[in-house]
């Protein structure tokens, strides 16, 4: 991850009783969720406690992941959490930490050419085709049980059939490819390296 602090030493945040915590470098409060974007963004920091001075990054880091976990996201399978979990204590948890960075290292390495394969299955690529004609009749089948369901869903449009209106299924498949492009886009600027 490359360091937007340009070589500098890493920020200082300093987490108070109350459990605020304050970046010296920008002299104000901050939360969690700006933490994890200075991750994102590759700014590197230390968090101390503002009354001993302990190094608490790790726990501080640690918090930001639950509290991820906890607003949905589940980046981390139960099996992963459970084996996880069985190794503290075990004879092999020196291990871990090493194994874990160098795991970790090689994914980002990799992750050019991970995008590059979900741009190619999930661009335009001949071979989804017949993909993208099951998701247009789906969808219109999908769109329809829902006017049945609620006739005041669809406005002043008329159900279209599985085989209909060819304009509003391609405008249907255009809705779903830009979805994909804004979720690319917003994978992109989450694993932005600087």
């Amino acid at each position: 991850m490359a360091d937007a602090n340009r070589g500098d030493e890493p920020i200082t945040i300093k987490k108070y009783a109350n459990r605020r915590l304050y970046n010296t470098a920008t002299s104000s409060y901050v939360t969690l969720d700006h933490l994890a974007q200075m991750v994102r963004d590759g700014v590197d920091f230390v968090v101390h406690d503002a009354k001993s001075g302990e190094d608490i990054t790790r726990q501080v880091l640690t918090h930001i992941i639950v509290e991820e976990e906890a607003k949905g996201t589940n980046l981390l399978p139960l099996s992963f959490l459970r084996q996880l979990i069985s190794l503290y204590g075990d004879s092999l948890q020196s291990m871990v930490p090493s194994y874990l960075e160098q795991t970790m290292k090689a994914f980002s390495g990799n992750e050019d050419q991970m995008r590059a394969l979900m741009n190619q299955t999930f661009g335009s690529n001949p071979a989804m085709k017949p993909f993208e004609e099951m998701a247009r009749q789906n969808m219109v089948m999908f769109e329809n049980a829902m006017k049945m369901f609620n006739p005041m869903a669809g406005g002043n449009e008329t159900p279209a059939s599985p085989g209909g209106d060819t304009t509003q299924d391609e405008g249907d498949v255009d809705d779903m490819r830009a979805q994909l492009e804004q979720m690319q886009k917003q994978l992109d600027k989450l694993t932005k390296r600087s």
